[in-house]
């Protein structure tokens, strides 16, 4: 029986893909004053105007005790503020503040950054985004 080589497997492949991605993010965020997993809540705040730290949990697959600390981290900076929700006191509302809404526009540049630097076109990069993500629904049924 032959041993598997490391750079034969597909999950060292996307080890190395991610760790490599998520470098590249690291300069144009920090000019944002951002980490990676910050960005990452902004993105569904933005896309979706306010979520309960439940949702953010789901979108991000973060548990509470990591998404915790970067929401008081971006709460401390003034980006969100944390409410009380009306139909259920239960939950809390992550929802953003001016600040936090002006910082999308400063953050746009982002993605086009990314772009540049991974030397693939767009169509590339949604391919590869597809069936990345194709793989993730069929390894997590």
């Amino acid at each position: 029986m032959t041993t598997p080589r490391l750079d034969d497997q597909l999950c060292f492949a996307l080890y190395s893909a991610s760790r490599a991605v998520t470098a590249a993010y690291r300069p144009p965020l920090a000019e944002l004053g951002l980490t990676y997993p910050q960005y990452l809540v902004l993105l569904v705040l933005w896309e979706e105007g306010r979520a309960s730290v439940g949702r953010l949990s789901q979108r991000l697959h973060l548990d509470s005790g990591t998404l915790s600390p970067l929401l008081k981290r971006l709460e401390a900076v003034g980006y969100i503020t944390r409410e009380r929700c009306e139909d259920d006191e239960r939950r809390v509302d992550i929802v953003l503040t001016e600040a936090g809404n002006r910082l999308q526009a400063k953050a746009s540049c982002v993605p086009e950054r990314l772009l540049s630097a991974s030397d693939m076109t767009l169509d590339e990069i949604v391919a590869l985004r597809d069936a990345v993500l194709r793989l993730t629904d069929t390894l997590n049924q």
